[in-house]
């Protein structure tokens, strides 16, 4: 018999999150690890009239499956076989009405001992699938989620045992609750005046024993991250005005990205654009990043993470970036949605606690201060 909280999350992920509609081409994306929760979500497509396709995928990218086949590619790939698309990826981010991508690695590290270079090529390779991706977002023609199945590696990694880390993803995601869509919508709520009282002010200033930092957010919208597109979410968004960043930010944990840990990241900013890098550690990859194209350097979202149940950092940015009390920006492709237009093959997020006498003013006025809202 599946674990009741697992077959809520599926319930949430289909009938909640992406609202699987008759007759929607439903890309369910997972590793072997995931079949117990890939079961239930299955079950839940084909009872709302979807067509569920099963594809052994990670992401943001394909041809990384099952455990090793992602250390193989990259070793043994010619610059050719590095900038070839996969045809099955391209279908589902063009073609399908939904994507659900359940986290389930073996090995969470599988990448960290690859020329960053190689990683550097096979992104510029799908970056135009990565437009239509965002752009489909934007437009509503793809409704997607992403959300993660409790794996042995994912617990190692949040130095937790696996029951406990089970706990944890169930917890925060609110499947151990009777009804986790009545918490969800009760989020939905508690941010929409948030993103209310952000509507049309145009400088956000971020200040801080991590930051002093100054953006442009005019004419750029707040999205109210409610559970549609994260699980678990909890957290209020843009993406900043391309050119306006101005200043410098310290990001308090690790900023992972293919495997790669980089530690201590602190990044200067100079009419929008990272002029200065540097990181306590994994120095070189930061950079490699920051030249992968023209929009890597600038950043793509700007965001506050409100979700208290997300409590500590565990090594996956699904989770870590909603912690309550912090804040979190991405370099490169911003989310159209928001007004962005900086365009990327890297969208990379990086987080900084603020509870320690962090900041910020929306047009001069106190809105945040060490984690909590002041409006």
């Amino acid at each position: 018999m599946a674990d009741p909280r697992m077959t809520n999350l599926a319930r949430t992920l289909v009938n909640y999150s992406v609202e699987v509609k008759e007759k929607d081409l439903v890309g369910i994306i997972a590793q072997p690890p995931a079949t117990p929760l890939v079961g239930e979500v299955v079950r839940q497509v084909l009872r709302r009239g979807g067509y569920p396709y099963l594809l052994p995928y990670t992401l943001p990218l394909p041809a990384l499956g099952y455990e090793g086949l992602d250390q193989i590619f990259f070793e043994e790939a010619s610059d050719d076989q590095l900038q070839h698309q996969d045809r099955f990826w391209k279908t589902l981010n063009e073609d399908f009405d939904v994507r659900i991508f359940i986290q389930s690695q073996f090995n969470t590290r599988a990448l960290s001992e690859i020329n960053p270079q190689r990683v550097r090529i096979y992104r510029q390779a799908y970056k135009d699938i990565f437009d239509t991706y965002f752009e489909r977002m934007a437009s509503g023609s793809l409704r997607r989620v992403s959300t993660l199945f409790p794996t042995q590696a994912f617990a190692q990694d949040a130095g937790m045992s696996l029951k406990e880390f089970e706990d944890y993803v169930y917890s925060t995601t609110y499947s151990d609750q009777e009804d986790p869509v009545k918490e969800w919508q009760r989020i939905h709520d508690e941010q929409q005046r948030l993103v209310d009282w952000l509507k049309g002010k145009k400088e956000v200033q971020v200040k801080g024993p991590n930051a002093e930092l100054t953006l442009s957010v005019e004419g750029r919208e707040f999205i109210n991250s409610d559970g549609k597109q994260n699980m678990p979410s909890g957290e209020i968004f843009t993406g900043p005005v391309e050119d306006s960043a101005q200043g410098w930010v310290r990001f308090t944990h690790p900023a992972i990205l293919s495997g790669y840990e980089v530690e201590g990241v602190e990044l200067h900013f100079e009419g929008g654009k990272v002029v200065k890098a540097t990181a306590s550690k994994n120095e070189d990859f930061l950079n490699t990043m920051l030249d992968v194209d023209e929009g890597s350097r600038y950043l793509g979202e700007f965001a506050i993470g409100t979700n208290h149940m997300i409590n500590r950092f565990i090594k996956k940015i699904l989770f870590d970036e909603k912690i309550g009390g912090t804040i979190h920006m991405a370099l490169g492709q911003g989310y159209p949605i928001t007004g962005s237009v900086n365009n990327s093959a890297i969208h990379w997020d990086m987080i900084c606690d603020m509870r320690d006498g962090g900041q910020i003013y929306a047009d001069g006025e106190l809105f945040y201060e060490s984690g909590e809202f002041k409006i």
